[in-house]
This record gives C-alpha cells, structure tokens and sequence, in this order.
C-alpha cells in the first residue's frame, strides 16, 4: 500500500477535490516500469489539474495530477531500465491523461522516462522539472539560432515564475547579460541573486504600441508571457534575433504585425516541452547538470507536502508562486 493526492469528482455538483488516500500496485494503470516516486513538483499544468474542474485537462476521474516526477525504478519489463535505476520524468501528457506523480509509487512506459543524468539527484531533478527543462530547451533554441554572450542583452519575461528563474540563472552563468521582467518589485533581490543584471518592471512592457517598430534592445528573449507583451517585445529585438515562446501567462493571443519578421529578420521559436524527442530531451538534461548552477537552483525552492497541494495549485494560477516548489511524496 502506499500514498496518492487522488482527485474524484462529486456527481452531483461536477466538481473534483484532492484527498491523500491508500492505494495498491494493483489500482496503477499499466505501465512498463514502475517507479518508487521521491519527489514531484507544482508548475501551472498541475495547477490547472488540481482544480475542481481540472481545467479542461483531466479527461477522467479518479485522478492523479503530478506531470512531473523522479524517483527509483522498482521493476520493469523494459530492458533499458533494471530495478535500483535513477529516473526522471516530465511531459507525455503523464499528470493529464495519465496518472501522474502525486503518489508514492507510479507506473510509466519506457519511452517516457529518461535516466537521472550524473550530477542531479531527484529532489534537484524535480527542482528542475518541466519548467526548468522547458527554459534550457528555450535556452538551446537561442543558442541554435546563433546567439552568443557578448551581443547584448537577453530579456526573460514573467523572470520569477518556474520557467523565468531557471532562465534567468542558466543564461547568467553561461555569462549572458539577463534582463528579467518581473510585475513584483519585491522578486528584484531575488532574481539578481540568481544572476539578473537588471530588473525590468512589467509595466515598461506589457502595453502594445502603435509602432511595429522600437530601438534594437535585445539580443534574445525567453517569454513566458505571450500576448501584448511578446507583442511588444518583437518589435525591440535586435536584427536577427531571436525569442523562444515558452507560455501564456499573460494570453493565448498576439496583437502582433509581421514587420519585425520582415524587416528585422526576427525569428519567433516555439518551445514544446510534452512531446520532445528522447535524445534532445536528453541532452537537455544533461546540460541542466552542468550549466545550472546547483547553489542557484538551491535558492529557488520552496519544501512541500501533499497537504499543501491544493492551495499550492490555486496559487500558482494566481501568479503567486516564487521560484520552484518541490513536493516530498514521502513526507
């Protein structure tokens, strides 16, 4: 037996609550190798599931959220994972579709998984999750589009969320100057502590303008806001450059005009972080291992249990999570 944050609907109201409950391996759904979860994590996705409507993601009830998780193999029929192996998990729709890493123990197919990379245990692997994975994918997409310290600055918008702290800290230690756009003057301290050199107040950018066109400003850009302000800010990019889309936080749609495509070369790149191939999956974990720097990512993490859960969920919807939460299952 063992311990799962299962969500159930109420038939008469519609609506899903969270309860810790005891369930069995036999109450898993199959899967080729069943992990003894350690740690799971909170990124806007579980929010989202740990709703009472389970925001439009969670197709059946009983539900367990969690997309992310990392942990220890404890059996497979799967020759590339033995019982004792370390691994990761993030994306595969695991935590909407599929139970996911609210639970002391989970079942998964193989090609899901990928192998906990030297250097990261699965409480700084959860510290990491989807959305620190998410940002280094950002991060390789720029740098794959050409861009290198040394050519200016390179803005991280909604800089103090889960994407934009883990942004902001790789860029700064691969020495990239970082401009993080944050709408709490209080996250200032804490984002040049994870290596911003200046801090950028919403409100300079989350107004569309009138002219397609503003000075060449940044070098790069890792938005995790969308709407108005990725309007704005592709008409300050430099020649060439490039932003990676990573999220929506501020609205799905983009009051944007073409000319900074057309005129400056500007290149808009789309961030998926579900459905990533396996070997850029893994090389985007492996370079978590050796350009985040662990002390930084230390500095980014809240402790949680599964009690905390559901107002956890709530906040992060609200915009009020700071940083990274990491969920102790066995606590």
């Amino acid at each position: 037996m063992f311990n799962a944050l299962v969500m159930e609907k109420d038939e008469e109201s519609g609506l899903a609550a969270a309860s810790v409950k005891q369930l069995s391996t036999d109450d898993l759904p199959h899967g080729e190798v069943t992990v003894a979860v350690e740690y799971s994590t909170v990124n806007y996705k579980d929010g989202l599931c740990l709703s009472p409507k389970g925001g439009g993601l969670v197709r059946s009830y009983p539900h367990i959220p969690g997309i992310d998780y990392a942990g220890t193999v404890e059996a497979s029929s799967d020759d590339r994972y033995k019982p004792g192996d370390k691994v990761v998990l993030t994306g595969w729709r695991v935590g909407e579709a599929h139970w996911g890493g609210y639970s002391q123990k989970a079942n998964a197919l193989a090609d899901w998984l990928v192998p906990l990379p030297d250097g990261l245990d699965a409480r700084q692997a959860m510290a990491v999750g989807t959305a620190g994975i998410t940002a280094m994918l950002a991060v390789m997409a720029l740098e794959d589009q050409g861009l290198k310290p040394g050519q200016g600055p390179v803005l991280v918008t909604g800089a103090a969320g889960g994407v934009g702290s883990v942004a902001t800290a790789i860029l700064a230690n691969l020495g990239y100057e970082v401009a993080a756009v944050t709408g709490r003057p209080e996250a200032g301290d804490y984002l040049k502590s994870l290596g911003a050199t200046t801090i950028v107040p919403r409100g300079d950018l989350n107004e569309t303008t009138k002219r397609p066109l503003e000075s060449e400003t940044w070098a790069g850009c890792v938005d995790a806001v969308g709407g108005e302000m990725l309007a704005r800010v592709l008409g300050q990019m430099k020649y060439g450059a490039s932003v990676a889309a990573v999220g929506l936080a501020g609205g799905a749609g983009l009051p944007a005009t073409v000319i900074p495509f057309l005129l400056r070369g500007v290149n808009l790149l789309g961030i998926d972080s579900v459905m990533q191939p396996y070997d850029n999956r893994l090389r985007a974990w492996q370079r978590i291992a050796t350009d985040l720097p662990m002390e930084k990512l230390d500095a980014m993490v809240h402790p949680a249990t599964f009690g905390e859960l559901p107002q956890l969920g709530a906040d992060i919807l609200n915009g009020q999570v700071k940083g990274r939460v990491v969920i102790d299952v066995n606590a």
